[in-house]
């Protein structure tokens, strides 16, 4: 039974500093733009997609037969 005190304990600290965290960042306008980040992260998996997954034929040489 003391297990579940401690754990339900350390559940309610866990939520209340992650509430105070989200108020601390709206009032410091943290999430002023959330927008031109999402766009910075989806623009640079783009441009590294070609770097990122090599088609089969520059992996191994091969030529495939649909050319």
């Amino acid at each position: 039974m003391e297990l579940t005190w401690i754990s339900i304990a350390a559940s309610l600290a866990m939520g209340a500093g992650a509430a105070f965290l989200f108020i601390f960042a709206v009032k410091r306008d943290w999430m002023k733009n959330i927008e031109d980040a999402k766009y910075q992260v989806f623009w640079s998996d783009k441009q590294d997609e070609g770097r990122a997954k090599p088609t089969q034929e520059t992996a191994d040489g091969s030529q495939s037969k649909a050319k």
